[in-house]
């Protein structure tokens, strides 16, 4: 079987973090911060990049830039995570679950149109694994209903559909930077923007209003800490010059992953889009094994990391803040979640540790009871 790429050399990780902390203590230090923001909007073709100090501190920026308050739905698909829905609710608006497709794992748009009102102000997509939906599809909605398009891109940096890159299709794209994503910086995030007052919202609402965008005076509102700290800043720029190299190793664990599971039992890879360049976040798997969310638990207790079985992921319309008795629940979101197997790799998986997962699943495959 075909070797990976090399792990890409991590000496200048430390040189960077080191020449950060040189400098501290520094309360207004933010030079690593500035040229990440500088490369980070170069290197995703994006007008504006503004560093913050977590993914769900990105999503609650942009959508507090685009004017979402109290009063206001915003709509979220429940195939997600629950922090796309907290910034929802932390700025006092609701979020409104929408279903997607089993078979293409995209945005139900019909069950989307359904669901708007008068106060429905954005849509905000997940590229939930680093899987992207029809961007010709989402911007044709969102311009119908006259919603804003608020990206949740925390997973997708180096995704893209039609020659659309994840994170810009919108008004802002939101990226965490969360240990084990392929750009990472252990805790991070950041907007990309070609909204010059959106950037200058996002860049005063992560440091509690102090340096206000134009018309606005210092401290006037309520705003946050979120920033990003000078020596993850260090990291994160560093990793930002070997993203190319992580992401081609992240595609090749993928394939390896998969070819080595080409015959398992009743597991069948996801294959993108014919017109999605996937980053290959985590391999995934159609499970047609008998209580296909058992299985993916059985793996979890057996050392092999994936979405439903580690972390119990699950629609975030069934979370017990979001349900209630008026709503009906996102179906095709619960089958994707109870049907799919997400695999957890990181940079530093091996051939040996991509053989270890393959050789537990195949025979936890062939050994699951009918």
């Amino acid at each position: 079987m075909t070797r990976l790429p090399p792990l890409p050399t991590t000496e200048s990780l430390g040189q960077r973090m080191l020449a950060a902390l040189a400098g501290m203590p520094d309360p207004a230090g933010a030079a690593f911060t500035a040229r990440f923001e500088h490369d980070l909007a170069e290197a995703f073709a994006s007008r504006r990049a503004v560093a913050v100090s977590s993914g769900t501190m990105a999503l609650h920026a942009a959508l507090s830039a685009i004017g979402v308050g109290p009063g206001d739905e915003v709509l979220v698909p429940a195939l997600t995570v629950i922090m796309t829905a907290a910034p929802v609710v932390q700025l006092g608006a609701r979020p409104v679950f929408v279903d997607s497709d089993p078979a293409t794992l995209d945005l139900d748009h019909t069950d989307a149109a359904a669901k708007v009102t008068a106060r429905t102000k954005a849509i905000v997509p997940v590229h939930l694994w680093g899987r992207m939906g029809d961007p010709a599809g989402l911007r044709a909605f969102a311009a119908a209903e006259g919603l804003t398009v608020v990206e949740d891109a925390a997973q997708a940096a180096g995704t893209s559909r039609t020659g659309i890159k994840a994170g810009t299709l919108g008004a802002a794209g939101c990226f965490s930077m969360k240990d084990g994503k392929i750009l990472w910086s252990g805790e991070g995030g950041f907007v990309l923007t070609d909204d010059a007052a959106l950037a200058a919202h996002v860049r005063a609402f992560r440091s509690h209003w102090l340096t206000p965008p134009p018309g606005s005076g210092p401290q006037e509102r309520i705003a946050f800490n979120g920033r990003l700290a000078e020596p993850l800043a260090a990291l994160a720029q560093t990793n930002l010059r070997r993203f190319p190299a992580l992401l081609e190793r992240r595609r090749a664990q993928t394939a390896y992953l998969l070819r080595a599971l080409e015959g398992a039992d009743g597991l069948t890879p996801l294959q993108p889009a014919t017109d999605e360049t996937w980053n290959h976040y985590a391999p995934l798997l159609h499970i047609r094994l008998p209580r296909p969310r058992a299985f993916a638990e059985r793996l979890a207790e057996r050392g092999v990391p994936n979405s439903t079985g580690s972390f119990r992921l699950v629609a975030c319309d069934t979370r017990p803040m979001f349900t209630s008795g008026d709503q009906t629940p996102c179906r095709g979101a619960a089958h994707i979640l109870d049907h799919t197997l997400a695999l957890i790799l990181t940079e530093r998986d091996d051939e040996a540790v991509l053989d270890h997962y393959a050789a537990v699943i195949t025979r936890e495959a062939a050994a699951w009871p009918a």
